[in-house]
């Protein structure tokens, strides 16, 4: 499913909510700003001495209740209707829906993890049925991390150590993105992830395992691709030989790895399978030990499509 043609246009309801109080007051700030400056124009060429006239002093001016009372009337009322009209919009992002089904996400550096309330879980990945309010309850392994779909105007801090919470409600089917706010690392800026947003059937029929049937037919190399894609690897890790955080997959496989403490390892399957599970055991020279693991992440089977994957990459 792609993500939307039209970027970041508003995909809901609060969405729209959302937009409307900043029209609103650009409406307002816009509109004084014509009446301000258009005044001062007006007054200028008005009252501007002109050629013969003698130089007058400034009149003495007096203080004039009525103007002053509107001037601070005025704005007073305009600051509570914004006030007024943003609390509204703000309870409404705050306050789930009744029914609202709740799914659980684990932020770390650089993905996040979603799971579902009958146990299966996803990376990089939420899946939800139109229609179906949606309620996050998030928490971070490692450090703040920050959740926003743009085309949903919100946004929420995720915090390590306790839990932040978010609700939604999808009006439209389709793929949004989800960003990550917070600067959390070198890998923050490749940090995202995907909304999917299904027709009610065919959620069903994915919930039903059915699509990841149709998953496990692909080729393992091809599912190691996927695999790679989806939980973020080329944040750090390139397949074309650019030079990033981590060493290229592209090349790697085989390969003789120069470790930090001198020592050189063949790149081999065995190799490759502790980097992910364990990757601080064995941390290539020239670079960090930044990865974090994968272990309780990806599954054996996974592991062996990804290592396919990267033999493919000479």
């Amino acid at each position: 499913m792609p993500v939307n043609n039209i970027p970041f246009g508003a995909a809901t309801r609060i969405a729209g909510e959302v937009d409307s109080v900043y029209v609103f007051i650009t409406g307002i700030a816009v509109f004084f700003f014509l009446l301000t400056q258009g005044m001062l124009i007006y007054f200028a060429f008005k009252y501007r001495m002109r050629k013969g006239e003698e130089e007058r002093d400034t009149p003495y001016m007096t203080t004039n209740r009525v103007l002053e009372g509107v001037w601070i009337a005025v704005p007073t009322i305009l600051v509570m209707a914004i006030f007024a009209y943003g609390y509204k919009v703000w309870d409404d992002i705050r306050t789930p829906l009744v029914g609202a089904e709740e799914i659980h996400v684990t932020a770390r550096q650089w993905l996040y993890k979603f799971q579902y309330p009958d146990g299966r879980t996803a990376v990089n990945e939420l899946r939800v049925p139109v229609n179906q309010p949606v309620q996050l309850t998030m928490t971070s392994e490692d450090v703040i991390h920050g959740f926003f779909i743009p085309d949903y105007r919100i946004k929420q801090d995720i915090l390590p150590g306790r839990y932040t919470y978010l609700w939604f409600q999808p009006d439209k089917p389709g793929t949004y993105i989800i960003f990550c706010t917070q600067y959390c690392g070198v890998g923050h800026s490749n940090m995202s992830a995907h909304l999917i947003v299904m027709p009610q059937d065919e959620y069903r029929k994915w919930e039903g395992g059915q699509v990841e049937a149709e998953e496990k037919t692909m080729p393992l190399s091809d599912k190691g691709k996927l695999l790679v894609d989806k939980y973020g690897c080329l944040a750090c890790h390139s397949v074309d030989g650019t030079a990033r955080v981590g060493p290229t997959f592209k090349g790697l496989y085989g390969s003789a790895a120069p470790l930090s403490d001198e020592s050189v390892v063949t790149a081999d399957a065995d190799y490759i399978r502790e980097s992910i599970l364990e990757p601080g055991a064995k941390v290539v020279k020239g670079y960090k030990p930044i990865m974090p693991t994968f272990k309780g992440i990806l599954t054996g089977e996974d592991i062996t499509a990804v290592i396919a994957y990267i033999k493919t990459l000479k």
